[in-house]
This record gives structure tokens, C-alpha cells and sequence, in this order.
């Protein structure tokens, strides 16, 4: 019997002793999920609309079903990131209504200049297809990371604007934000007008 209490208290006794050896503890910070990116793979959107362009396989288009939406507006459904690329269409019938959307495209990129801690922007010029441009990359908390609008100057006004159906977090959604720009570049690069 002694010997049974003698081992019990040297076990307990040792881990005593090794418990106490690291008081330096510090809490562990919060972590994200870790994040699983699709392989990049494209394919063309082709409907009876006056453009084409390639998005990502692991996303889906539909039709924008919003009380406002009209014909030509689409939403690319990122499932996977809970996200959507809204894409809306216009006829531009002349040149007042082609600087009002232009100004317009503006005014809603900047809209988020309160939470954002920078704001890019790039021209998009492809002359030999007719597609020009505005890209803004919007950095921050903000409701829309990326918006952009592309025309042919004259007849065409096509916009897009990322959106997350989540809190912004920019630190926690800035890896999935930078995968998606990557789809919206290839769709940029690859846009064209049917006529």
C-alpha cells in the first residue's frame, strides 16, 4: 500500500513541478478559417446581350432578379465566398446620358472614401476591341472592393461592382478579394461587344 501512495505523489509531484515551469503564457489570437481556392478555369458567357465575356467555372451567372433589375443585368455568384460580381447594362442614347453614367460610376466608387483606406484607379483601353474604361480598387472595411465600368464610347455602358454578403473585414476577406480580382481582370481582358 505505501508503495502505491509513494507513486502516486511522485507523479503528482512531477507534474507539479513541470506545470509550473512556463509562466510566460500569452493568449492566442483569433484565427480564420483557412481557405480552399477553386483551380482557375474560365468559360464564355453567351446570351442574346450585346457583350461576351469569360468568368470562372466555379462561379455561376444569373439573371438579377431585383425589383429594379432589368433585362440585361446579371450577377456572377461567387457560392463558395458568399460574394457577387452585380453586372448592370445600359444603352447610352448620347453623349449627356454617357457622362452622366461615367459621373455616376464615380460618384459610387468614391461613396465608400468614408471606410476606405485608399482608393486606385486604372483606365481599361482596349482600342481594337472598343472597350474603355475605369477599374477602381477600393481598399478597406468597405461594403464593394472592386468596381469598374466599361463602353464603347457611343451606344454601350457595362458596370460591375463586388459585393460580400458579410461584414466587411477586409483582413479576413483580402485573400479571397484578391483571388476574385483576378477573375474580374480576366473578364475585363476578355469583354467584348457583339455589335
Amino acid at each position: 500500500m505505501k508503495l502505491k501512495q509513494l507513486i502516486c505523489i511522485s507523479v503528482m509531484l512531477l507534474l507539479f513541478l513541470t506545470a509550473c515551469q512556463n509562466n510566460d503564457y500569452s493568449p492566442k489570437p483569433r484565427a480564420y478559417f483557412r481557405i480552399e481556392f477553386p483551380e482557375k478555369n474560365y468559360k464564355t458567357f453567351i446570351q442574346p446581350v450585346p457583350f461576351s465575356f469569360k468568368y470562372p467555372t466555379y462561379a455561376v451567372v444569373e439573371q438579377d432578379k431585383s425589383r429594379d433589375a432589368q433585362k440585361d443585368w446579371f450577377n456572377i455568384h461567387f457560392k463558395q465566398f458568399n460574394g457577387f460580381l452585380h453586372l448592370t447594362y445600359y444603352d447610352v442614347s448620347g453623349k449627356g446620358e454617357y457622362n452622366e453614367m461615367v459621373e455616376d460610376a464615380r460618384k459610387l466608387a468614391f461613396k465608400h472614401t468614408i471606410k476606405a483606406s485608399a482608393i486606385d484607379q486604372k483606365l481599361i483601353n482596349y482600342p481594337d476591341r472598343k472597350v474603355y474604361g475605369i477599374y477602381y480598387a477600393i481598399e478597406g472595411n468597405t461594403a464593394s472592393s472592386v468596381q469598374f465600368f466599361l463602353t464603347d464610347s457611343a451606344k454601350h455602358y457595362f458596370r460591375g461592382a463586388l459585393y460580400f454578403n458579410e461584414r466587411p473585414q477586409y483582413d479576413s476577406i483580402a485573400p479571397v478579394i484578391n483571388f476574385i480580382k483576378k477573375d474580374i481582370d480576366t473578364l475585363i481582358s476578355s469583354f467584348r461587344w457583339k455589335n
